[in-house]
C-alpha cells in the first residue's frame, strides 16, 4: 500500500500498535456473529459466522452495523 501525504508517518500511524479491540461472539436472530462492544448496550458487527448466503445479503447484519445487545453474565458452577 502506498500512502502519499504531507503529514509525517509517525503522526498518521501513532497508536496503531496499542489498538487492541475486545471482540465477543454472540448469536442474534439465529445468526452467529463477532461484535465489538461500543458501550453498555450497543455493539458494532465485525463479521458473520454463517453458512447461509441469505444472511450476508441482509443489510441488518452487514459488518459495521450498530446493533443493540444485552450482555449476559455467565454462571460458573463450583467444582
Amino acid at each position: 500500500m502506498i500512502h502519499y501525504s504531507v503529514v509525517p508517518m509517525e503522526v498518521i500511524f501513532d497508536g496503531m500498535e496499542s489498538y487492541a479491540p475486545k471482540y465477543l461472539e454472540v448469536e442474534q436472530g439465529g445468526i452467529s456473529m463477532q461484535i465489538e462492544p461500543i458501550d453498555g448496550f450497543q455493539a458494532r458487527i465485525v463479521r458473520l459466522y454463517s453458512c447461509n448466503p441469505q444472511d450476508y445479503l441482509n443489510n441488518q447484519y452487514a459488518p459495521g452495523t450498530i446493533i443493540s445487545y444485552s450482555p449476559v453474565a455467565e454462571k460458573h458452577l463450583p467444582i
